[in-house]
């Protein structure tokens, strides 16, 4: 799992919800920050302020912004973290992009690799979330604000990252023992099976209630893929949008998690009027959003 936070303010609940996003606190933040060089997990997740009082500090910012803010503006903090490797990230690797994208994606698997649908996570994608759980609990040393509220995306891969790092215990996540699953934080979908989503009820064979809740509205079948037609960027950007609404309008918590994807990600990104960010497979972005 791979993550970067970010800080989101709502002004208006008429307007873009995060109109605003605080920087500076993240060394993902940079204009110039190259996720290569950062990694997927950069120590404390990026947080530039390496004290021991760091998360204490921080919080105590994110306190203070939204004591003084102004009436109708609130602030929350999101957890992003993509997925660990899946074999579909493998197969793009073993056949290139330029072929992975005009032919191999549009298959579900060869004879070494299934990839489609919605497929599993690597013994490297599992080591990946692991890791992102041992972060976590490092950062616990140090006063880390544990997500008071998580979301995830119907995926396989999201749903396994997301259990590996969170849904173990109560330590991570103590006051909401359950991650939210919608449907809006899927990957760019159409074209790749990969990003086909199983039916409802076999995902809830993996990942049964009460710990794993679907929104209400969630369809037996995926009513979304298509084979011959890719979703848009600017597509992807209004859905992550309908997210931040979502969450600013029934979220009281202030630290946000959400386990999806690079695409989805992006799209947040893009909402805010930030440049795209290459997170690396089992990274975490930490965002502050405003």
């Amino acid at each position: 799992m791979s993550a970067n936070i970010t800080l989101c303010r709502q002004v208006d609940i008429d307007r873009l919800p995060c109109e605003q996003v605080e920087s500076g606190f993240f060394a993902q933040d940079n204009p110039s920050a190259i996720p290569a060089i950062i990694g997927a997990l950069p120590p404390r997740f990026g947080l530039l302020d390496d004290s021991p009082e760091r998360w204490q500090r921080f919080k105590d910012r994110i306190d203070s912004l939204n004591s003084n803010a102004p009436h109708g503006t609130s602030y929350k903090v999101f957890f992003l973290g993509r997925h660990g490797q899946g074999f579909h990230n493998v197969a793009e690797e073993k056949y290139g992009t330029q072929a992975w994208d005009d032919y191999y994606s549009k298959l579900y698997g060869d004879s070494e690799i299934t990839w489609g649908p919605d497929p599993l996570l690597t013994p490297l994608g599992i080591n990946q979330a692991e890791a992102a759980r041992n972060a976590w609990l490092a950062e616990l040393t140090y006063g880390i604000c544990r997500p008071g509220r998580c979301y995830a995306s119907p995926l396989h891969r999201a749903l396994s990252t997301w259990e590996l790092t969170f849904g173990g215990d109560d330590i991570l996540q103590p006051e909401k023992k359950k991650v939210m699953v919608l449907e809006n934080l899927r990957e760019e979908h159409g074209v790749h099976t990969c990003d086909m989503r199983d039916p409802l009820s076999a995902i809830q064979r993996n990942f049964p209630p009460p710990l794993y809740s679907f929104e209400p509205g969630f369809s037996e079948e995926d009513l979304i893929w298509q084979p011959d037609v890719r979703e848009t960027k600017e597509h992807i950007k209004r859905r992550a949008h309908a997210v931040l609404d979502k969450i600013f309008g029934e979220a009281e918590e202030l630290y946000i998690s959400v386990t999806a994807h690079g695409g989805i990600i992006n799209g947040f990104l893009a909402a805010m009027g930030r440049p795209p960010y290459g997170l690396p497979t089992g990274g975490a972005w930490k965002w502050l959003c405003a």
